[in-house]
């Protein structure tokens, strides 16, 4: 990996486009064209096209997916090409549609895969877009392989070197860039023409945190969804010819100067080198828990502490539950936030999902954790766990968030340490670093575990020859035919737009 610096350059000060970080990425997605994967990589990558179909099967009959799903049926297929599939649907649509649809779904119950480091993200939201461009221009399994090696890579490396949460930039700012250099690679586009599409998609794509602060709404599912919708049509407007800002990063008007650390910042993005493998896929790590990442380790603990400790699961044995965490979990999910959202037991699903003294509680409680019954209102509303998740807070541990933010993955930690004070004076006191899934947790996921996952979360919702079919094609992605490529969908036992039909808009 090579370290490239990156400054504000004032308007004066002249600079070779070589030097721009956009080219950079632009580069690199240009020669991953070209580029065998490693087998591991390979394996990885089958493992998310497999998690997010798992998860997005697991939304088709909730309401933005429906609703986005509704969207993409009302577009025809585009004349350039052949059209694209939505999941749960038998009908085609364009490509910037189809991202958008799909995004939506495999996003909605926050259950697929994440990297945290100076960002958050989550690249597997780069595979809808992609996915999508590749069945519409008939391109191969390994031609998409390489596409999602090269988005994964683009965005990763971002997250490693960019806080964007720091000056409450939503992280689909980094995901605009990563799609549109994947779409390169899998079109086998010249570096030029990547370089227009990067700076229009990230010039499109930057928003703000609100989407993620205080009552969470439906568009925290929408967002990364809109950012490979406009992905889609950054690299279509690039082939046409059409130019964007540059240098969008280093610009003295650009992101960083206005929207990030300003004129002074100073940044380091680590790239791999010039025939160098693309293995940043091996950094991320999916989810076991359908809840914000930074509540895994803890849905671990607290559900393995209820068992142990049953009485802990009744309020009136306990006086006081603190979490000890990063500065994230504690700002973001925690009792830092000073959202009261994030105590109200009549909140939406989406602030649930980002309440971490909630989250505690029921897995407490439960000694389990469901996608669905977890989140329900009857669920969140029984007055014994109000009274318990009342008495759940976080407070901000400077090791931590060291761990939290170390570039050693042996040391890299997303848990923390809890201290539960008795009704009778008792102590209770344990920690946990990292995910029972995680690649150094109780139970690493393997492939197996990614199966599981789709099999659980697909159960009752498909049909077992349709599972077995999407399975089959997902484990034999690198040598797909491109008529083969459209199997990568799945159509549903019931089709829920049936039984929830959705309101018409515009289109």
């Amino acid at each position: 990996m090579i370290d490239h610096r990156v400054r504000v350059w004032p308007s004066a000060e002249q600079h070779d486009r070589s030097e721009q970080l956009a080219w950079k990425l632009a580069e690199l997605a240009a020669e991953g064209a070209s580029l065998e994967p490693d087998a591991d990589v390979t394996d990885m990558v089958v493992n998310r096209v497999i998690d997010n179909a798992a998860v997005a099967i697991a939304s088709l009959g909730r309401g933005p997916v429906l609703a986005a799903r509704a969207q993409a049926e009302s577009h025809l297929v585009s004349k350039g090409g052949s059209g694209a599939t939505v999941f749960g649907s038998d009908e085609l649509t364009s490509p910037e549609w189809a991202a958008w649809a799909n995004g939506v779904a495999v996003r909605e119950l926050d259950y697929h895969d994440t990297f945290l480091a100076a960002e958050y993200s989550h690249p597997g939201d780069n595979i809808p877009a992609i996915l999508a461009v590749a069945q519409h221009l008939g391109r191969t399994g390994s031609e998409l392989l390489r596409g999602i090696v090269t988005g994964y890579e683009v965005q990763i490396d971002l997250v490693k070197g960019i806080s964007l949460h720091k000056h409450k930039i939503d992280h689909v700012a980094h995901l605009g860039p990563s799609a549109a250099a994947g779409i390169g690679t899998l079109l086998g586009l010249s570096a030029e023409t990547i370089h227009q599409a990067i700076g229009q998609a990230l010039h499109t794509t930057t928003a703000t945190r609100q989407s993620r602060k205080g009552e969470i709404s439906t568009w925290k599912a929408h967002a990364p969804a809109f950012a490979g919708k406009m992905a889609v049509e950054a690299v279509d407007r690039a082939l046409r010819g059409q130019t964007s800002p540059a240098p969008i990063y280093e610009g003295e008007d650009g992101v960083i100067a206005w929207l990030l650390d300003g004129k002074a910042a100073d940044y380091t993005v680590p790239l791999p080198a010039r025939g160098e493998s693309r293995r940043a896929i091996l950094d991320s790590y999916t989810k076991e828990h359908s809840a914000e990442y930074q509540a895994q380790a803890w849905i671990d603990l607290a559900r393995r502490l209820g068992i142990e400790r049953p009485e802990l699961r009744d309020a009136a044995n306990v006086a006081g539950i603190v979490l000890h965490t990063s500065h994230h979990t504690h700002y973001v999910i925690g009792s830092g936030s000073g959202d009261p959202q994030k105590y109200d037991p009549t909140a939406s699903r989406e602030t649930l999902d980002h309440s971490i003294p909630y989250i505690f509680t029921v897995a407490l409680q439960d000694g389990a954790w469901d996608h669905v019954g977890s989140y329900l209102p009857a669920r969140a509303q029984r007055p014994e766990t109000v009274e318990l998740w009342r008495k759940v807070t976080t407070l901000e541990d400077p090791e931590w968030t060291r761990r939290y933010h170390s570039e050693d993955p042996k040391e890299k930690a997303f848990g923390g340490r809890v201290e539960i004070e008795l009704a009778n004076g008792e102590r209770i006191v344990d920690e946990i670093a990292v995910a029972d899934a995680h690649p150094l947790g109780a139970r690493p996921f393997a492939r197996a575990d990614y199966v599981g996952k789709f099999r659980k979360l697909a159960a009752g919702v498909l049909a077992d020859a349709e599972v077995e079919r999407f399975l089959g094609l997902a484990e034999r992605l690198p040598e797909l035919r491109p008529e083969e490529l459209r199997g990568l969908t799945v159509i549903p036992l019931v089709d829920p737009m049936i039984a929830a039909p959705v309101a018409r808009g515009v289109f």
